[in-house]
């Protein structure tokens, strides 16, 4: 970022989530903001209690701020850019992880300890990064996934007591629990430049390195900026070998596999069930017949490590 004007206050607007993974939000604020006021800061702060608040919080007072400063898990930053883009606010945002698994904030090298990341965000840099439009029954943003099938409930039906414990593992147990209740969905794809058709058990739109706490992407293959989804089809895994096949070329980063299919594009038009359930960021979403997915293209700005 530019040089401070030492009379001028940089007018900070703090969205907390408190319960966020083992909740050190809460413990550490008071020592975020002291920071941020030593630093020439004028603190506004405002703590979620339930789904939809940081949205709210975002679209009541972004206007009068400098930037805002997310503090919690993808969940919450989720929040932050849907209030960001629907109010039409162009708002740079930091963003302090302190949820399980912060995929967005792997994908962006962004400090894991929490009072260098606050640091980083004084002394950081502007950079604009891609995010998604989901338009189905309702039109909504994700800042880094938008996905289905098997392993999609496991980030919002973990139940945060068990994050709190577990931490990323708490994922990896609920995913087991859900694996004998896998039943593939059929759905075509169209973007333009590909038309895909078939049965899958997962499928992900995503642009990020982490995917659900569980899946990685090599940073070879993301660009956070370039204007284009990775789109990854998983397909019916009937038996041991399938398994073992599909798992190995996940681990590997190496999509070679009969049983994936991995590409890139800027949009996608989905044709499926619509009572398939979707998560966008780790939060659940109702689907429909038709979802069109668009890559809108830097269109978040993000401060990271200088």
């Amino acid at each position: 970022m530019s040089a401070v004007n030492k009379t001028d206050k940089i007018r900070n607007l703090f969205i907390v989530n408190p319960g966020a993974g083992t909740k050190q939000a809460k413990r550490y604020l008071p020592k975020i903001l002291d920071l941020f006021s030593e630093n020439n800061g004028e603190n506004t702060v405002y703590l979620t209690s339930k789904s939809g608040d940081g949205i709210d919080f975002v679209s009541q007072y972004a206007d009068s701020a400098d930037r805002i400063i997310c503090i919690g898990g993808d969940g919450t930053l989720s929040e932050v850019i849907n209030g960001i883009k629907h109010g039409g606010f162009d708002i740079p945002v930091g963003y302090i992880p302190t949820g399980t698994a912060n995929d967005f904030s792997n994908s962006l090298n962004l400090s894991k300890n929490i009072m260098q990341a606050a640091k980083d965000i004084i002394n950081g840099k502007i950079i604009s990064v891609d995010i998604g439009r989901f338009s189905a029954e309702r039109e909504r943003y994700f800042s880094y996934i938008a996905s289905f099938g098997v392993f999609t409930k496991v980030s919002y039906n973990t139940p945060q007591n068990a994050k709190n414990t577990f931490g990323h593992f708490a994922y990896i147990i609920e995913g087991i629990k859900e694996l004998p209740d896998i039943r593939p969905k059929y759905i075509k794809i169209e973007t333009g430049e590909k038309e895909i058709e078939g049965e899958y058990i997962f499928g992900a739109i995503s642009n990020s390195t982490s995917v659900g706490g569980i899946l990685s992407f090599s940073p070879d293959t993301v660009d956070m900026g370039d204007g284009l989804f990775e789109i990854m089809l998983i397909k019916p895994l009937n038996n041991a070998k399938a398994v073992c096949d599909c798992v190995y070329s996940l681990l590997t980063q190496n999509y070679n596999s009969e049983y994936i299919i991995l590409f890139s594009a800027d949009k996608a038009a989905i044709y499926a069930d619509p009572d398939m359930k979707w998560s966008l960021d780790g939060e659940c979403e109702n689907g429909c017949g038709l979802i069109k997915i668009q890559n809108l293209r830097n269109a978040i700005k993000i401060i990271v490590k200088p």
